[in-house]
C-alpha cells in the first residue's frame, strides 16, 4: 500500500509499509526510559474479590493494572495543559493525522555544565516548512532505555524555541526528556515560549519527548503519523512514526 502527497510544490512517493517507530515503551520486555526521578511504570494483574487478573494465577484471563506518569516513563506527548493551571487535555487538543515533517540533527554546544541546542545550531540546519520539526541530538544506542533522571540532560535554550515558532512549526519531536533543563525552579522557559503562553497561546502545538531516531534514517523529509493514547490529560504515551519520502520524477 501506498500513496502519493505534494510538498511545497514536489511530488513524493511513500510506502505505508516502511514506517519507523521512533517510540520507547514500558512495562516488561519495554525499553522502560526514566526522566525527572519518576518510579518506573507498574503492571500488576488486577484484584476484584477473589478475582487474580492473571492465568498465571489460575484465572481465565489475563487482565492487568497499570500505573504510569507519562512524562517519565517512555515517549509522551504534550499539550498546552502541561504548564497551565487550566486543565486542558492532549486528546481534545492535538489532531492525530499524518503529516509532513522534517527530520534535523543538531549538535549541542557546551557551556558551563550545561549542553544546550541553540538558535545558532538549528541555523546551521536545513529547515524546511513542514508541520512537525524531529531533531536527533543523540546516538540511538546511547538513550533507548536510558535513565536520565539527575543527569542534567542537554536542553534548547527559549531563543532556538522561539526560532521554530517563527518558522512555523507546530509539533516538536527530541530524543531529550524535556525541552526545558532538568532543574530550573519550574520556570520551563523554553515551554512557554514554545506554547507561546500566557500572551498568545498555540493551543494545538504540540512537544513530544524521548524518542529514538535510527542512525539508518538521513536529514530529509517525512510522513509523520503522531500516535498517542487517548487519554483526558495534559501527556499521554505516543508513538510516533516516520514514512520515507522519495521524489516522483516530472
Amino acid at each position: 500500500m501506498h500513496l502519493e502527497c505534494q510538498i511545497d510544490g514536489v511530488k513524493y512517493f511513500s510506502s505505508l509499509h516502511a514506517g519507523v517507530d521512533l517510540s520507547q515503551g514500558f512495562g516488561p520486555g519495554g525499553d522502560n526510559a526514566l526522566a525527572f526521578h519518576i518510579p518506573p511504570a507498574e503492571i500488576a494483574p488486577i484484584h476484584v474479590g477473589d478475582f487474580v487478573g492473571s492465568v498465571a494465577a489460575g484465572s481465565g484471563a489475563n487482565c492487568e493494572v497499570i500505573q504510569f506518569c507519562a512524562h517519565g516513563n517512555g515517549t509522551h506527548t504534550e499539550c498546552i495543559g502541561h504548564i497551565t493551571r487550566e486543565r486542558h487535555s492532549v486528546n481534545q487538543l492535538i489532531r492525530t493525522e499524518i503529516m509532513a515533517a522534517c527530520l534535523v540533527s543538531v549538535t549541542p554546544e557546551k557551556r558551563g555544565n550545561d549542553w544546550v541546542i541553540t538558535a545558532t545550531g538549528l541555523n546551521d540546519s536545513p529547515l524546511h516548512r513542514t508541520p512537525a520539526i524531529i531533531i536527533r541530538t543523540n546516538n540511538i544506542s546511547d538513550i533507548r532505555g536510558k535513565n536520565w533522571s539527575g543527569t542534567n540532560p542537554c536542553y534548547f535554550e527559549p531563543a532556538a524555541i522561539q526560532l521554530l515558532v517563527d518558522a512555523g512549526y507546530e509539533h516538536i519531536l527530541t530524543d531529550l526528556p524535556s525541552i526545558d533543563r532538568e532543574e530550573d525552579a519550574g520556570a520551563l522557559a523554553s515551554h512557554h515560549v514554545w506554547w507561546q503562553y500566557p500572551q498568545n497561546p498555540r493551543n494545538h502545538a504540540s512537544i513530544t519527548e524521548l524518542i529514538v531516531v535510527p542512525e539508518k534514517l538521513q536529514d530529509e523529509l517525512y510522513l509523520l503519523n503522531l500516535q498517542f493514547a487517548p487519554i483526558e490529560s495534559d501527556a499521554a504515551p505516543s508513538r510516533p512514526i516516520v514514512y520515507p519520502l522519495i521524489p516522483v520524477n516530472p
